[in-house]
């Protein structure tokens, strides 16, 4: 198994099952094979036993022979006995074991996998879905599929054991059990398959209901919620995603349980009818007596293995098997291992960036989001992106930090074809905080730090808190740039929305980057910070090259150059001065927020 790769695997199969295991934590694994092993052949060893001690008993008690036979006799079945009643326990042991060390192992590489997939899966719904269904405790889902297969091995090997005891004294017994075994295997089968494409078809629902849950019972919409007095609606909204997802399984599992039950009983009857014609054999002296109670026992712990355990296997196996193809399908997604790669500590400097008649479409769309755009960036200068919602600004963006790799035209920088450059160079080229930005519940200073994960300096730290204008908040903290931000843990000091952006902002503001990219950088702030902000602009960015996109046009005023962006082209460019000269498209738009904001005067 030293050769095994899953993640260089074109297709996985049933073998995957025991492969994963066995690739990530080989003694534990082989340890439970070993317990199941035995937990198969020590019910024919106990059948064997007991039979032999009847028998030994009845020639004691007859003719007063057998005295030694019964001892043996009787210390078997007591190992038996006492194996079959710890085996569970040391199997339950084994099972936590394996999936503690899966958890270690497995499951991280697949967060590595998952998280080096190409930007476009994150955007996508059905790769949501998909990527969902199999990061969902996966060490959890490996660990009951391999405990499931050796079950059904177990269970195979105490049936197979028990009906060559059959074979070799009642053949026909035999044979007509391994009849009732076929179609409670396809049964099994196909209700297993059918279960795991319900969970695929509940996956959209179930992610549905949990964003519908994040905003009945979380804190980001606890004011609208306190507010508008919504939570009814919303709860409707969840309540039918879960009635679907519900439903959906319900059916499935119905029609498995019906079939099974079905299926369960007329195994009862004919195994019954089995036991009533070996009366015969019993008669006949075909059968010794202690043989024909041992068998008859045997049989009738057949009964639930035959009727639900195996096919309660079988389905797991199968469903085992489905989330298996799903798990091909997610290692065929594209991805880069450079994508888990930090930026570069020797930081790129970029004299020229050049859009080239760049085109580009989202996969899965039919829509140019960019159509033959051509721009320029200069280093140590001020541009501005403006333009209606949906016009390609922050496209633009994501193609020039990478996330998108796909497009018509080129990207140019210093010259060289982005694609040229690794993404360790592009990450540490460009620093970016967007709208959206992610809110880190740690402490403050780490917040910042994660700017630039490679070495910052405590002075570099300090002046992009002035800078952005956390000096304040600093101060008022209890343990000041230590202090846990967020409310994680109970000592947490939560913060404003203006206050959580300017520490995002701070984290771009440390960075070695040569392209700060602001996508509304000041959305959340208060107009005297945003004042102040755009005030200490020049400061703050001394040196370095700056790309803004903001809808207050204000703040491009302090701009070198402002491009605007319009179905994708850029439909006018120069400064504020210039822009305003044509009376276009930029001039309009400056005076309707001008008006806005004389009317409110």
């Amino acid at each position: 198994m030293s050769k095994y790769n899953l993640f260089s695997k074109k297709k996985l199969g049933i073998l995957d099952i025991i492969g994963i295991p066995v690739h990530y934590c080989p003694f534990y694994t082989i340890s439970i094979a070993v317990v199941s092993f035995f937990s198969g052949i020590v019910p024919t060893l106990s059948l064997l036993a007991t039979s032999h001690f009847i028998n030994s008993s009845i020639l004691f008690f007859t003719e007063g022979l057998g005295g030694t036979h019964i001892k043996m006799s009787v210390l078997a079945i007591i190992l038996c006995t006492v194996y079959l009643s710890f085996s569970p326990l040391l199997m339950e042991y084994l099972n936590r074991k394996l999936e503690n060390s899966l958890m270690e192992n497995f499951s991280v590489s697949l967060i590595g996998r998952i998280a080096s997939l190409k930007y476009e899966y994150l955007e996508d719904d059905s790769s949501l879905d998909l990527i969902s269904r199999v990061s969902r405790q996966p060490e959890t889902q490996c660990v009951k599929s391999y405990g499931q297969a050796l079950g059904a091995f177990s269970l195979i090997l105490k049936i197979i054991g028990i009906m060559s005891v059959l074979l070799f004294n009642v053949a026909w017994a035999a044979l007509a059990i391994a009849l009732i075994a076929i179609p409670t295997f396809r049964i099994a089968i196909r209700g297993g398959k059918e279960n795991y494409e319900a969970n695929r078809e509940c996956e959209k629902h179930i992610r549905k209901a949990g964003y519908l849950s994040e905003i009945l019972t979380g804190r980001n919409a606890a004011k609208e919620r306190t507010l508008f007095n919504f939570s009814k609606k919303v709860n409707d909204w969840w309540h039918k995603q879960y009635e679907i997802a519900r439903n959906i399984k319900f059916k499935a599992s119905l029609k498995w349980l019906k079939e099974s039950e079905i299926g369960g009983t007329l195994t009862s009857l004919l195994i019954a009818v089995i036991i009533l014609i070996l009366v015969f054999p019993l008669k006949t002296d075909l059968l010794s007596i202690g043989l024909f109670i041992s068998i008859v026992n045997s049989i009738l712990s057949l009964i639930p293995d035959l009727a639900w355990q195996l096919p309660e296997y079988t389905e797991a196996i199968a469903e085992s098997k489905e989330y298996l193809e799903d798990f091909t399908k997610l290692l065929s997604l594209k991805y880069k291992n450079e994508y888990l790669c930090v930026p570069s500590e020797n930081p790129t400097t970029l004299y020229r960036i050049e859009f080239r008649n760049v085109t580009f479409r989202y996969p899965g769309t039919q829509r140019d989001v960019l159509k033959n755009l051509n721009l320029i960036i200069e280093r140590g200068m001020h541009y501005a992106l403006v333009g209606a919602n949906g016009s390609g600004k922050t496209t633009i963006t994501k193609l020039l930090t990478g996330l998108y790799e796909e497009f018509e035209g080129d990207i140019l920088i210093n010259g060289i074809s982005i694609k040229t450059y690794s993404q360790q160079e592009l990450k540490s080229m460009f620093a970016i905080v967007y709208q959206d930005f992610a809110k880190y519940e740690i402490s403050l200073k780490d917040n910042i730090a994660l700017g630039d994960v490679n070495s910052y300096s405590t002075q570099r730290l300090e002046e992009a808190i002035e800078e952005s204008g956390l000096k304040e908040l600093v101060q008022e903290l209890p343990r000041g740039i230590e202090s846990s931000i967020g409310r994680i843990v109970k000592e947490s000091i939560d913060l404003s929305g203006g206050q959580w952006q300017r520490v995002a902002i701070a984290r771009t503001l440390v960075s070695n980057a040569s392209l700060r990219i602001l996508d509304e950088p000041t959305a959340a702030l208060d107009p005297v910070k945003e004042s102040q902000l755009y005030e200490n602009f020049e400061k703050i960015n001394h040196g370095k090259t700056t790309l803004l996109i903001s809808h207050r046009l204000a703040s491009t005023k302090l701009a070198d150059v402002i491009y605007v962006i319009e179905e994708g082209t850029v439909s006018e460019q120069g400064n504020f001065d210039e822009l305003m000269k044509i009376n276009g498209s930029y001039a309009e738009m400056f005076h309707s927020q001008r008006r806005w904001y004389e009317n409110e005067n």
